[in-house]
């Protein structure tokens, strides 16, 4: 058996130790970084997080890697990136239901979204659009339509992409201004959601802009209204909520990037620079854009206080609704 003496293995030790540091004093990234997407392909987070990821690949010199790990309302992922270390090589790009819903949807969801991580950006926002199916329900404007809900109590129904999404919560919210009633039938995702409508399954519903364009512009579905504070340049015709008669009801769908807790500031704001280039970067934000996205690309600091009111808000809505997901 071959045996090491103190000096050998004080050696050994103090080898490693610059090892580690050489590591950690390293320029980032000298290896590849990964981006965990908490939904499967094709979603919004998986269409942002791939959008960065090939941008950032080119100008780092280094492959950044999109790993889909879907369940249980992006939870799966969160946890994942709570166990990662902090050191910039494993990301999260999500939604409002993983960095905000959740929080309040869910007594336990096994991360705190603002204490557990560290925020990059916001990446993009999107409004949602209400849209009815005009075979079956036969409006035109939104005073029509509440008129309508209101007077088929229990007959009208929803279609979101599933529990706790901000589809589902919009309508929540829709619903307690408006005074008018709709039953949530939730679905395994966005495009299902909308083949539900089409087929006349339900009546009305909020959907997130890109994933309806295709279907209002051939009149297979009417919106109503966006939910934003301005119209869409991919559907000018809508009027905004404050315009079709419904003020302080501006709502978007969001996706951000976030790091593990406990980052370093200087390590954070490098990270922040090289998103925040991908993001703007003139073949990366007309994709974007044409898809029904808003580039933001802000701070840390911007978007983490943009997170904690969105938690604030929709803390109240889903607290008016007694909504739980226990």
């Amino acid at each position: 058996m071959m045996r090491i003496n103190r000096r050998h293995a004080l050696g050994l030790a103090l080898a490693a130790a610059g090892a580690t540091r050489a590591e950690a004093q390293a320029p980032w990234p000298n290896r590849p970084v990964t981006f965990l997407v908490p939904f499967g392909p094709g979603g919004a987070s998986d269409i942002t997080a791939r959008a960065i990821g090939t941008r950032m690949s080119q100008s780092l010199g280094q492959s950044v890697v999109v790993e889909n790990r879907a369940g249980a309302n992006g939870q799966i992922a969160a946890r994942q990136l709570l166990r990662s270390p902090p050191d910039g090589y494993t990301l999260l790009v999500g939604s409002i239901g993983v960095f905000a819903l959740n929080a309040v949807l869910y007594r336990d969801p096994g991360y705190d979204p603002v204490a557990d991580f560290s925020p990059v950006t916001l990446a993009v926002t999107t409004p949602n659009v209400l849209v009815v199916n005009p075979t079956v329900c036969p409006v035109h404007t939104l005073p029509e339509l509440i008129a309508w809900m209101k007077s088929k109590p229990g007959e009208v129904f929803h279609a979101t992409s599933g529990n706790g999404s901000s589809p589902h919560l919009t309508m929540e919210l829709f619903t307690q201004l408006t005074g008018a009633e709709a039953t949530h039938v939730p679905s395994r995702g966005g495009a299902t959601a909308v083949l539900d409508q089409l087929a006349g399954r339900v009546q009305v519903s909020f959907q997130g802009l890109g994933s309806i364009i295709g279907p209002v512009r051939d009149g297979r579905l009417r919106a109503i209204l966006v939910t934003a504070a301005e119209r869409s340049p991919l559907l000018p015709e809508v009027p905004t909520s404050a315009e079709a008669g419904l003020a302080d009801f501006v709502v978007s769908s969001w996706q951000a990037v976030m790091g593990p807790g406990g980052m370093p500031a200087p390590l954070l704001a490098r990270i922040n620079t090289e998103v925040v280039r991908a993001l703007r970067d003139p073949a990366v934000a007309p994709v974007l854009e044409a898809a029904g996205y808003s580039v933001v690309g802000d701070s840390p600091a911007e978007y983490a206080a943009f997170q904690r009111a969105e938690i604030d808000r929709w803390r109240r809505v889903v607290t008016a609704a007694h909504l739980s997901l226990d």
